[in-house]
This record gives C-alpha cells, structure tokens and sequence, in this order.
C-alpha cells in the first residue's frame, strides 16, 4: 500500500489536460461581440418561445378554460420564462447556474395542471404551484442526502404514468369541434399533423428535426383550413402591441379537499421535475467549455433555487410552470457559443414577445385536432424519456419488477380498473390518481429492497492523515463479514486509502488546517463492493484529476495515487454539492 508521502505535492509536476474543444468559440465568462451574441439568441429563443406558448395553450385548452385565462397564462409563462432565463444566465448568490439555461413551460407538469384546472380552477392550480414549489427550496441544500429517494426508477415509472394518466384527456379533444363538423376532417386534419411531425422528426436534417412540431402545427393548421375548422379572424382583428385583459386567478386560500387530494401530486411532480433540471445542469456544463470538465452540482444547485424562484413566480401570476428546455443546450453546442451575454438576451427576447397579443392569438386558434396531434407526439417522447431513465440506471431483476407492477398499480387506478370506492374519501381521491398510486407502490418496493437488502456499515471520522488506520481496520472487517480473500481484500484496503489520500492532497491546496468529517459506507451488493466517502469540501473534483491522466508513457508520483485508485476500483464518481464531496467507488469481487 501507499504511504503517506505519496500525499505530498511534487515541484514542477505537469499534469497532462485533455485536447480542447475548437467547436466552442466563446465559453460563458467570454464576451462575444453583440451582434454575434444577439444573432445567436434570436435563433435561441424562436426555437424555445414555441413550446412556451403551445405547452401552455395545450394545457389551458384540455382543461375546457376560458380565452380570457388563455391568453393572461401566455402572457404570464412567456414573462416568467424570460425573466428566469436571465437569472439562471447571470449568477446573483445561489441563483442562476451562470450557463445558457433556456426557461420554458414543463410537459412534465401538464398532466396535473390540467387535473387541478378541472376540478379545482386557476386558483388552486396557483396555490399548488406555489406551495409546491417550497418543496424544491427546502430540498436544494439537501440534495446530496435525497439522492437515493429520487433514483432513476421511481422517476422514469412516474414521467410514464404522467404520460399515461393524460391521454384520455388529450384525446377527449377530439369532439371539441363545432356540429356541423365531420369526423373525417377532424381525424384527416391531426393525421396530417402527426405525419408531418413523426416524418421530420425521423427522417429530418438535423437542421429541421427541432422545427418539425411547429412545422406539424402548421401544416396542420393549413389542413383544417381547408376543411373549415380554422378560423383566422382573431388573429387578423388581434394587435401587434399590447397587454392582455387582466384574468389573474389569484391563490385559493381556503383550500378544500381536492388541494390536498392533488397536493401529494405535485409535490412528487416537483421531484421529477428537480431530477430532469438537474441532468440539465449536468449537460449544459459539458457543452459549454472547450476543457472538459468535471460536473459542478453547485452550479446545479443554483440552477434549481432559480428553478424554484420561477415556480413561485408563476403561481403568484397564475400561469404554468416552468423548467430548463433542452432545445437551448443543442443551439449552443451548434453554434459554439455558450456566452452568458446571448442567454440574457434571449430572456429579454421572450419579455418582449409577451407584449403581442398577436402571438398569443395565433396560439390561440389552433385547432384541437392538431392540438391533440402534437400532444400525441409529446406525450410519446415523455414516456420514452421515462424509459430512457431507467434503462440508464441498468435493468435487473428488481428493478423489472418495481417498474412493471408499479406502472400497472398506476394505470389500473388511474382508470377505474382498480376500484378505490369502498376506502375513505381521501384515500380514495389519492389513489384514484394514477401518478400518486403508482409513484407510492414505486417508492414502498424500492424501499423494501434497501431496507432488505445488505446492511450498509458506516464509520464516521476527520479527514485527516492519523484517520488511515482507523479506515483500514473498517474495510478490513468489511472484507471479513464477506469473505473476501487474497487480491479482493488488497483492492478493497487500497481504494480505500488512495481516495482518503487524493482528498487530503486536494485540501492540502488551501486552507489545511480546517478539519473536515467523514464519513464512510460499505455495502456488498450484486458481486461488488460499494464504497461512499461523505466530506465536506469545496475543492478540486476528484474526476477532473482522473480525466486529466494521461494514459502513455511512464506516470510521475503525483498520479501515482490517482492509477492506483483507477486500477483498484471499476468506477469512481465525484459529485460536489455546496459544502459536501461525494465520492462514490465501486469495487469488483
């Protein structure tokens, strides 16, 4: 094993850093000229302003509301989109990721916004927007300790029950068409739709593919124009310039029964949405700098209370909620620009837009038969990415089984299959609700599997060098309740002490005579161990050393310790959190 000197820094040392990436021309603490900043945030924002407008629209049309509401909502989510767009650019304390985060309006949230609308109204769905959005306040500090709660099965069973739950609704859309209406157009106008859609979508340029749903909308548009089901007069007697009527909701302050049936709801939505803004976080962060680098939860952290900040902003202006849109990542991996000036423009583009009743009538007369097209090809797309989820999270056994029984406890709720009728009010009400039913039976079998699984052994202690003794004796009782022999036993002790050695020498950098705690768990799960170091740090992320390595010729003695840890151990995930370093090792046996 390695001894304390490796800890020691070597004078001259150069480690050697990846190639970087030429395709970025200006990273987010550069400062592009202003037309090229501005271009790129109109090519931003008229790929981004569409599902603000049509995600919200679709929402409010399903729910059977008012035009009034309708256009208040676009005007709303259109401003709060900006306005959170700016600040998730722009870093002002914990706000703002200080990347190109595009604010749009969340399909995950369709589904129950639309359940609060029908049997509650705008002011309740407002009240539950806010309330729940202290749910994410609440969580972000602690994100590190929940991350076992929101794993990727409980979170992709749900995005599919969201799905799932909604289409009855969408597709009820279907006879909102005037009498004299037949059939024929109504089918023929959403079939052209989603041909031209699903067409583009598959067999597009890369160049149309993000184009190919407003393209649809069109095309669809055009179609039941020629059947008479669209009638464009509202958009030709609507203004350039303007403010819509006032149609402010305000917030249910006396709640009800249905607040509480559905606020259990939201609160797990909010959850799912805090997953999905958090792989956003993730991404944006490795297509934006020509270094690669290791990912920085705090950046994600800050990206979420902005999150947050907009949620409560859309209830208390009675619109919906909003979240990280991904179609702003893939411009700026295009285009190379990732300046922090382009996305506080394409903020102020979408405020400036909110201003035109113009747009919000033309969203406005969509017909429902392409309505409910494009919620088909939507809809499709979030149950694929529930799939997506938990097929990155590898599918064995339990997690087959999870998936499975708990996606059918769902549906079978959701649609009366189940018979909750004989339960108390309440219970009746939650379960009846496929996303709540499901997400629960989820939630309990996961549970049940860790809680039967192996026992988890901890040891608690400084980061400190007088702490290796202590550390190697827990992983060599570990080793023993397992039966580890011989190269298992040396792998398991030397991945323990390289980890404790690569912290240390990090905080050796600055400010070494504060003493940190650590934390340590083992667990045996599957034919490896698992090995979690908790510590608190704001220092250098152990992946960036890791990455950095360079794989030919002979190593210096300053990556001696990094080798050994990387032939040791078959994985090693960092993930830094304000004030917290989770290093994750996982071992083969």
């Amino acid at each position: 094993m390695v001894g304390p000197s490796s800890v020691m820094p070597i004078e001259g040392v150069h480690l050697e850093t990846p190639q970087p990436d030429n395709s970025i021309r200006y990273e987010p603490n550069e400062r592009p000229p202003t037309p090229v900043a501005l271009g790129v945030a109109l090519q931003i924002a008229v790929a981004a302003v569409a599902p603000v407008v049509v995600n919200t629209a679709v929402i409010v049309r399903a729910a059977g509301q008012a035009d009034s509401y309708l256009s208040w909502t676009i005007f709303g989510a259109l401003v709060v989109c900006g306005i959170t767009t700016v600040l998730q650019t722009v870093r002002i304390g914990r706000l703002g990721a200080g990347h190109i985060l595009i604010m749009s309006t969340s399909p995950v949230f369709a589904a129950v916004c639309i359940m609060a609308l029908v049997k509650g109204g705008p002011a309740m769905l407002s009240s539950l927007i806010v309330v729940s959005s202290l749910l994410q306040f609440a969580l972000v500090p602690h994100l590190s300790l929940l991350r076992r709660i929101i794993t990727p099965v409980i979170s992709g069973t749900v995005i599919m029950l969201i799905a799932a739950s909604i289409m009855p609704i969408v597709f009820g859309l279907l006879g909102d068409a005037p009498d004299a209406t037949s059939p024929a157009a109504v089918l023929g106008t959403a079939a052209v739709t989603l041909i031209v859609v699903v067409a583009l979508a598959l067999r597009g340029s890369s160049a149309w593919q993000p184009w190919s749903p407003l393209i649809g909308i069109l095309a669809g548009c055009v179609t039941a124009t020629l059947f008479g089901l669209y009638d464009g007069r509202v958009v030709t007697a609507a203004s350039w310039v303007g403010i819509p009527p006032l149609a402010w909701p305000g917030l249910d302050l006396t709640p009800g029964v249905e607040f509480w049936v559905l606020l259990p709801t939201f609160l797990l939505v909010t959850l799912i949405s805090a997953v999905k803004t958090v792989a956003a976080g993730v991404a944006v962060q490795q297509v934006s700098w020509r270094i690669p680098r290791a990912t920085d939860f705090r950046i994600v952290q800050r990206a979420l209370n902005t999150e947050a900040v907009g949620r409560v902003l859309s209830g208390l202006i009675g619109t919906m909620p909003n979240t990280p849109d991904p179609s702003g990542m893939s411009i700026v991996a295009t285009t190379g620009i990732a300046a922090r000036s382009a996305g506080v423009y394409v903020g102020a583009t979408f405020v400036v837009l909110a201003f035109s009743p113009k747009v919000t009538a033309l969203i406005m007369s969509i017909p429902s038969p392409v309505i409910v097209a494009y919620m088909i090809f939507l809809l499709g797309l979030v149950f694929v990415g529930g799939i997506r989820m938990i097929i990155q999270d590898n599918i064995d056994r339990h997690t087959a089984t999870i998936v499975g029984v708990a996606f059918w406890i769902g549906a079978g709720f959701e649609h009366h299959w189940i018979s909750s009728d004989r339960l108390d009010r309440i219970w009746s009400s939650l379960l009846s609700n496929g996303i709540i039913s499901g997400g629960l039976a989820a939630i309990l079998m996961s549970e049940f599997v860790e809680l039967t699984g192996p026992r988890r052994r901890r040891l608690d202690t400084e980061l400190r060098i007088s702490a290796l003794p202590d550390i190697d004796r827990f992983l060599c009782k570990v080793a023993s309740k397992l039966d580890l022999e011989g190269e298992a036993i040396n792998r398991l002790r030397s991945s323990g002490e390289e980890i404790l050695l690569s912290l240390i020498q990090q905080d050796d950098r600055s400010l070494a005579d504060s003493v940190r705690r650590l934390i340590i768990f083992a667990r045996a799960l599957n034919g490896t161990v698992d090995l979690e170091f908790i510590a608190a740090s704001d220092r250098e992320n152990l992946e960036d050393h890791l990455a950095y390595m360079n794989d030919i010729g002979e190593p210096d003695e300053q990556e001696v310790s990094f080798r050994l840890l990387k032939h040791h151990a078959s994985s090693v995930r960092h993930q830094k959190y304000h004030g917290i370093d989770i290093v994750h090792v996982r071992i083969e046996i």
